[in-house]
């Protein structure tokens, strides 16, 4: 996603640039604006390799695949390879993020949002599918963004 897709859609977001972050471990110590906002994304695929999905949690929450498959319905699932990661996202490990679905020309990729982000202020934190930086935008925006592009996404409990 570009920012300036963003300005000509007249979407409000804020951008924090700062040094690259691979885990959210790296990200707690840097100065963001809206740490309660920022989004952990776990790239996942279920054993038959068929079925692709982005999980989007809260950076403090662990998400146990077991638990969230039952809930969800799904395969049991894995977490996706990085030559799988960049086919089908065009993304490297420590870059992934709701933006690189824009990137998933097939629609492969189903994305998970935790409904967390929905609570006040509304807002959600992601990599603009490069980890030196954190845009901050809305989430009923994002959630809007994904599914114009076609993929399919749902606000789930996590």
């Amino acid at each position: 996603m570009r920012i300036n897709d963003l300005a000509n859609r007249k979407i409000w977001f804020q951008v924090t640039e700062h040094k690259a972050v691979y885990h959210m471990d790296e990200l707690s110590r840097v100065d963001i604006p809206y740490p309660q906002a920022n989004a952990k994304n776990l790239f996942v695929r279920d054993d038959k390799k068929r079925n692709f999905y982005l999980i989007t949690v809260k950076g403090d929450k662990r998400v146990d695949l077991k638990k969230f498959r039952k809930a969800n319905q799904t395969r049991p699932l894995s977490f996706g390879s990085e030559s799988e990661l960049m086919e089908i996202l065009g993304l490297t490990a420590g870059s992934v993020t709701p933006f690189g679905v824009l990137n998933d020309e097939e629609k492969r990729v189903k994305l998970f949002l935790d409904r967390d982000f929905f609570e006040s202020p509304g807002l959600i934190g992601v990599h603009p599918n490069d980890n030196r930086a954190t845009v901050w935008l809305r989430t009923e925006d994002l959630l809007n963004i994904i599914r114009e592009h076609g993929n399919e996404a749902e606000v789930v409990s996590v």
